[in-house]
């Protein structure tokens, strides 16, 4: 099932504050790695990939524009990084943190990577493919099931983006781009 994608997303137990303060504390690198790619030109968003142990594999922003590359999402990025560091494309025992809801592509490679968690800041609502515009985790297409946590550091995050984009906005129609 690719659409209807709330009808098929597993709930997971609620977070207890340890487990909750570690994920603030990557998403916050992960919004500080978005800053860094605002820098840089690209959209604001930022990943990072701990292992199991909660020890820091690999991080990157967006790098679409700076490298003139359709696939250097943050995402793609980190997971390659990561796969680099494990000698493995194989990453089931891995925590992805991410600023926005992966879009096809990166969910597509996130489930390919076989990641354990992906923890997220705000949901997509043109292309975000894990549970607000299509599941590819919980579709027919894929063969891993990724658990998901959606919502930390939302504000923050949502926050970042909606500022690009009005800056975007506000250079395109006074010609500036």
């Amino acid at each position: 099932m690719l659409f209807n994608p709330q009808a098929m997303t597993r709930s997971l137990p609620p977070l207890d504050h340890t487990t909750y303060s570690i994920h603030r504390h990557w998403m916050n690198r992960a919004i500080e790695l978005a800053r860094v790619a605002r820098e840089g030109g690209d959209v604001p968003v930022g990943a990072v990939i701990v292992d199991e142990q909660g020890s820091l594999l690999a991080q990157a922003g967006n790098r679409k524009e700076r490298e003139q590359d359709a696939t250097a999402h943050a995402e793609m990025l980190v997971l390659r990084a990561a796969s680099r560091v494990r000698q493995s494309w194989r990453l089931n025992d891995c925590t992805l943190y991410v600023t926005l809801e992966p879009c096809p592509m990166c969910a597509g490679a996130i489930v390919q990577a076989r990641i354990g968690l992906l923890v997220y800041g705000i949901d997509d609502p043109k292309t975000g493919a894990i549970r607000t515009v299509a599941n590819l985790p919980d579709s027919a297409c894929s063969n891993h099931r990724l658990e998901v946590i959606a919502g930390i550091r939302e504000s923050e995050c949502r926050r970042q983006l909606q500022s690009w984009f009005s800056r975007q906005r506000t250079a395109n129609e006074s010609g500036h781009l």
